[in-house]
């Protein structure tokens, strides 16, 4: 007796419209999904591929912005970086930012 004819309406409506309910939510996922996790991703993966091939004598900068050439790569994820003459200090591989210019492998010799 007192239910408005427009809510009887929507209350019979049913499953097509809780599908379009969550539509918006799936489109908004996916935009962040291509937008920002995939991109992350492929950054996170050439930076680990980057950090793997790091040599001796590469130069390098941390992520605290000390520049120096790896003397040496230890295989407990460490590196001994050499920041001045004489001034070596050990650091996490996962630290190094960039790599400024990379040591060239020994060539055979013809």
């Amino acid at each position: 007796m007192f239910v408005t004819p427009a809510y009887a309406q929507a209350a019979g409506a049913g499953g097509a419209g809780a599908a379009m309910q969550f539509l918006p939510l799936i489109l908004i996922f996916a935009i962040m999904y291509f937008l920002l996790i995939r991109p992350q991703q492929k950054k996170l993966k050439e930076h680990k591929a980057m950090v793997e091939a790091l040599r001796r004598g590469d130069q390098v900068i941390t992520q605290g912005g000390i520049i120096g050439k790896v003397a040496k790569v230890k295989e407990d994820g460490e590196l001994e970086v050499e920041i001045a003459d004489g001034v070596k200090v050990r650091i996490v591989r996962s630290t190094i930012a960039t790599v400024l210019s990379k040591t060239e492998p020994a060539a055979a010799n013809k």
